[in-house]
């Protein structure tokens, strides 16, 4: 996400009223880990990043786990379309807290302190969940499990940026887009034959071997410099570069970046609509937007029901298997493509199949409602939804988080960040909440209305969003601002 984004160039705590960028103020080479010995700091590297993923495989399976469930819990516990709707996008509440409050806690706690405190709620919303038996339970539980992956959603890809060696940051970064569409996908296919109340429980898992994991990987050098912690935080330098590795030029230049940091003053999201910041904000809330309004969570949360409208008696479990994979290896795909197509041509493809997938299945339920080749609407319409998810995967789920890290000056990306993610959470919950309500109105009208968002969105991109695909940080600004 982009408010995770931040400290892989300093703290996410963000400064503003600076005449230019902070990166000028400091000098950061690419080269200064070469000739390291890292054949043993690597396995600490690449253990704390899949202890720290877990949680990013916490947050997909919360993400994926009403799709497959809504006619069991309804059946069980006789809720209304509404009482479904409520539980669905409650999560989206709980995020926006989570993530509202997770810095707070990232910089008071730690990253790992901050993980563990992630994990607890997870585990008593879902819990709670496993034991409901009326709504309100199960609202609560959603709302917990929320507002955890709120937290996990900011604190996981700030840990992997700051423990990460340079020259494997990316790499190690998309693992967390990666790991949440595995865990998403995991849920909608452990759904298909496992009891909901079962599937709760087990996703409960990631977040206990996270606990168990984490006393045995360091904190963030970054924080510990920060907050004081100068024996823990050489000791955690090398541990993550080897104990050969020469750290004193890395240890100098975090020193230095906090002590300048320290000397300017803090930003507010008042300061982002300056004429300066006003072209990035644009980019980053317009990304945000369209990703969310294009109808990515209604589909994703509800698939089984959306196929049930289209007209599936049978083979409904085998469809959202397929709809499940097929998101696994694009995302993979759209990973290694990013820093060889480059942005803007993946937004471009993304957004314009994304319009494709919504425009045929909005054709197909109209076609069903003035009963033309009634026996190819299901099909249609499973077409339209893996072109949807499938061209959303390789652009607009990851892209818009790139290009947050890329498109703010460092000295305003805590509260740019606060604001894309704000608008993200939004977006997610108005549309969890009222798709079901949109498709008892109209399934085509539903389709048609999504469709109309992701042609928008080919056009935001064309006209506005800028490629920054080898350009350096200060060139994207400064392209920006002119």
């Amino acid at each position: 996400m982009a408010i995770s984004q931040d400290v892989e160039n300093g703290e996410s705590s963000a400064k503003a009223e600076m005449k230019e960028p902070l990166l000028h103020h400091t000098n950061i080479n690419d080269d200064d880990c070469k000739g390291s010995n890292r054949k043993g700091s690597l396995k600490v590297v690449f253990l704390s990043t899949f202890i720290a993923v877990l949680g990013a495989y916490a947050f997909g399976s919360c993400m994926g786990y009403s799709a497959p469930v809504q006619t069991a819990i309804t059946k069980d516990l006789d809720l209304s379309v509404a009482e479904f709707s409520v539980f669905g996008s409650i999560l989206n509440v709980g995020a926006i807290i989570g993530a509202l409050t997770s810095g707070r806690i990232a910089d008071f706690l730690g990253r790992k302190g901050a993980m563990r405190v992630s994990s607890a709620f997870t585990i008593t919303g879902w819990l709670a969940i496993y034991f409901a038996k009326e709504a309100l339970f199960l609202d609560i539980g959603r709302f917990l499990s929320g507002y955890g992956i709120g937290i996990f959603a900011y604190v996981v890809p700030i840990y992997v940026a700051e423990i990460a060696p340079k020259e494997l940051r990316g790499g190690l970064a998309t693992l967390n887009q990666l790991m949440i569409c595995i865990g998403g996908s995991v849920s909608f296919i452990a759904g298909t034959f496992l009891p909901w109340r079962l599937l709760a429980l087990t996703a409960i898992t990631p977040c206990l071997v996270q606990l168990v994991g984490l006393p045995f990987i360091p904190e963030s050098p970054r924080w510990l410099a920060k907050n004081g912690y100068q024996k823990e935080f050489h000791n955690a330098l090398r541990k993550l570069h080897g104990d050969d590795a020469d750290i004193s030029q890395e240890a100098a230049e975090i020193q230095d970046y906090l002590q300048t940091l320290e000397k300017q003053p803090k930003a507010t999201m008042l300061d982002l609509f300056q004429k300066r910041y006003i072209h990035s904000v644009t980019i980053g809330v317009g990304l945000m937007a369209f990703q969310q309004f294009g109808g990515v969570n209604g589909i994703g949360f509800y698939t089984r029901e959306t196929l049930t409208f289209a007209g599936f008696s049978s083979g409904t479990n085998t469809a959202i298997i397929i709809f499940a994979l097929i998101q696994i290896p694009i995302t993979a795909g759209g990973a290694f493509l990013v820093d060889n197509c480059g942005r803007r041509p993946l937004l471009l493809v993304s957004s314009t199949g994304t319009f494709l997938g919504c425009f045929l299945a909005a054709i197909s339920f109209l076609m069903k409602e003035h009963n033309l080749l009634q026996e190819w609407v299901p099909l249609l319409v499973l077409s339209a939804l893996l072109i949807f998810m499938g061209s959303f995967a390789i652009g607009m789920g990851a892209v818009p988080w790139v290009l947050m890290s890329e498109i703010f000056p460092i000295n305003v990306k805590g509260a740019a960040g606060s604001m894309v993610n704000l608008i993200h959470w939004f977006g997610s919950w108005a549309v969890s909440y009222s798709f079901n309500f949109l498709m008892d109105w109209s399934p085509p009208g539903t389709f048609f209305l999504y469709s109309g968002v992701c042609a928008a969105s080919v056009l935001f991109v064309a006209k506005i969003v800028p490629e920054t695909k080898g350009r350096t940080l200060e060139q994207i600004q400064a392209s920006i601002n002119s």
